[in-house]
């Protein structure tokens, strides 16, 4: 399921704090509109599956890179046209 969250939602399901998710965001940790999306100025939401992957896979870049990959592939822009 494609589901981006609130820096609450993830700070508690993650046991991370909002400083934290900042530092990932602007070191370049997290690619904005992968694992995160700015909504506006003061809005951003998180994609909490990928950050989890992250999470699991950080000394392991190919396998977090697989999942970024099947996300993409996930998106209704990236699904096959039907032909009636």
């Amino acid at each position: 399921m494609l589901l981006f969250v609130s820096k609450k939602t993830v700070s508690e399901r993650l046991n991370l704090s909002g400083s934290t998710l900042k530092k990932y965001r602007l070191h370049g940790d997290w690619i904005e509109g992968i694992h995160w999306v700015r909504l506006n100025s003061r809005c951003i939401r998180y994609n909490l599956e990928l950050i989890q992957d992250w999470l699991h896979n950080r000394q392991n870049p190919t396998a977090h890179m697989r999942a970024i990959e099947a996300y993409q592939k996930r998106l209704l822009s990236n699904q096959r046209k039907t032909r009636h």
